[in-house]
């Protein structure tokens, strides 16, 4: 197997994962399903939540070809598109009509082959080639042999230049090719799932992308932090020989077997029967006997809030709970500074055309990684700091039920159903204020973070917890790069500068180089789905948002000009 390009494992979840293209000098290729991944000998992600949250055996690490992943042959591939053209003979055809022996370089003329520039695809996520005969021939698909030639006029980069000739004598350029009116004549989805290898029914119609494009592929990630108990040391440590653990119910056997491992277990600083202990107690949380809780973020919640001591080195979740400043005290409850977390990330599927929400319509939509169903999926861990703040229960009550916050979270709400219906979605779930506020404020805390913390704002993540019983939010660095080392988020929670930090982020939210357009705005962003949030105030890198960049409004969290008491802390505001 050629070796073809290298791609970070932590992009294959993000960025390249199966059904993603990627350019490798000038060929394109397709990454295959993971029911063609190799994974014998491959390293676990253990994260117990999350295989139970996703119904998973186990999660693996992507392929790798380091000595300790032998048996790998890194990420499979396909060619796609497999439409090319010459660009000195200037034919336009199936790849293997135009090279002999798989080179990537024209049979007639020896000159490298440059793939298609256009794919089609539907929202479902099969992805087509461009269906130039079609095209060119107005939707028909004439009898006999016909060569098609591609020609780039020059005079300007639009579509209008680049012409389609058939040795029949047919023409047209490709203008109006990403029109959705003209391409549903030409043609309509076949169902094609080139990185399975396979087709099914589909007849949806069909949008024409540039392969490059950002919204050929969005990843759809699941991820949970690892909490106690299962961050302990001794559950990581053990989660390498479960499948031989596992089964042993008897105590005395369980001892007589870890004895027996020797430095295997005990060189970590753990006695056997804390081992036993540990394997008994996953034992019987597998079994049923203890209710395993699928809340996933209710159990961070929980167990931010409960705070951690560090007590072991091998330790991933340490959380330090303190009181806020005086300044904070009446809109903040609660803060926990998290000097250690580990965060895992697992991609289950991915869309086209429109990135998947939470929503249970959406992820339906989300097309498969594999052919039938596979017991693992492929992950990255992520290790690094946090900062968790906590709402005060009471006053967040009081405000969120005020006539004029529910008013203009209404519009919102509007724009939200309004989705939904384009989109054929079943009604979506309520937007209130209490989430709209939290995530206002962890996106002005991050971006004043970013300058004050040492992090660029894509290596900080928000993390949001609300319901009726949660209004929190973590702002965390989980990252496999060397960001932050101008002293990280933990120095942010020192006495005097948490209160500083924060005022100095709803002072950059107070104002917007767009304003007054920004916080007049009754829709703006995806769908109509932020009030007062632009690029210039609130917006913030993918990697940083949960939701996609909307559910944003600085108005409920600072005020408006002509409501300026409307914000949760806008008396915060007029204080500074």
């Amino acid at each position: 197997m050629n070796r073809l390009g290298s791609v970070r494992r932590s992009q294959v979840v993000t960025t390249y994962g199966p059904g993603a293209l990627i350019a490798v000098d000038d060929e394109s290729f397709m990454v295959a399903g993971i029911d063609r991944w190799d994974v014998v000998d491959a390293d676990t992600v253990p994260e117990r939540r999350l295989e139970q949250q996703l119904r998973v055996q186990a999660l693996y690490l992507p392929p790798s070809e380091t000595e300790s992943f032998r048996s790998t042959r890194g990420l499979p591939v396909i060619r796609f598109p497999l439409m090319h053209s010459c660009p000195d003979c200037r034919r336009l055809d199936w790849f293997w009509k135009l090279s002999a022996d798989d080179k990537n370089v024209c049979a007639r003329c020896e000159r490298p082959l440059v793939p298609s520039r256009f794919v089609i695809a539907c929202p479902s996520g099969h992805i087509d080639d461009f269906p130039y005969s079609r095209w060119v021939h107005e939707g028909r698909t004439p009898d006999g042999d016909h060569r098609l030639e591609l020609t780039t006029q020059g005079a300007s980069a639009s579509l209008r230049d680049i012409l389609i000739t058939c040795s029949c004598g047919a023409r047209r350029t490709l203008d109006g090719a990403f029109d959705r009116r003209k391409i549903a004549v030409i043609t309509r989805c076949q169902g094609r799932r080139p990185w399975l290898g396979d087709q099914e029914e589909c007849g949806a119609g069909v949008r024409t992308l540039q392969r490059g494009a950002s919204n050929v592929w969005f990843s759809s990630v699941r991820s949970a932090l690892s909490i106690p108990p299962w961050s302990d040391g001794v559950f990581q440590l053990l989660e390498r020989y479960w499948l031989m653990l596992k089964s042993v119910k008897d105590p005395d056997m369980l001892k007589n077997i870890l004895t027996g491992m020797g430095a295997a277990l005990t060189a970590h600083g753990y006695d056997v029967d804390e081992l036993v202990r540990a394997v008994l107690a996953r034992q019987a949380e597998e079994a049923g006997e203890v209710p395993a809780d699928t809340k996933t973020k209710s159990q961070e919640y929980e167990a931010l809030l409960a705070g951690r001591a560090e007590s072991d080195q091998n330790q991933q979740f340490v959380a330090e709970p303190f009181d806020p400043p005086a300044a904070l005290a009446p809109f903040i409850e609660q803060v926990v500074a998290v000097p250690r977390l580990r965060e895992v990330r697992a991609l289950v599927g991915f869309t086209r055309l429109q990135p998947s929400s939470q929503d249970a319509d959406d992820a339906s939509r989300e097309a498969p990684l594999s052919r039938g169903d596979i017991p693992w999926l492929p992950a990255i861990e992520v290790r690094g700091e946090g900062v968790f703040l906590v709402l005060d229960h009471r006053q967040l009550t009081a405000w969120e039920q005020r006539t004029e916050v529910l008013a203009r979270c209404a519009t919102l709400d509007r724009n939200n159903a309004l989705r939904a219906a384009e989109r054929r979605l079943s009604d979506p779930a309520p937007i209130t204020p209490r989430f709209v506020l939290v995530h206002s404020l962890a996106h002005a805390l991050i971006e004043q973070m970013s300058l004050d913390a040492g992090y660029p704002a894509a290596s900080l993540r928000e993390r949001l917890y609300v319901s009726n019983e949660m209004a929190g939010l973590l702002i965390y660095t989980a990252t496999s790069d060397s960001a932050g080392s101008l002293g990280g988020l933990i120095a942010q929670t020192r006495p005097g500068r948490l209160a500083a930090l924060v005022l100095e982020a709803l002072g950059r939210a107070a104002w917007c180089s767009a304003d007054p357009v920004c916080i007049e705005s009754t829709g703006s962003g995806a769908d109509g789905l932020n009030l007062a949030a632009c690029h210039a105030c609130s917006l913030l890198p993918e990697t940083s948002c949960e939701e996609k960049n909307t559910l944003l409004d600085r108005g409920l969290l600072i005020g408006t000009p002509d409501q300026p008491d409307l914000g949760y802390l806008s008396d915060l505001v007029r204080g500074r």
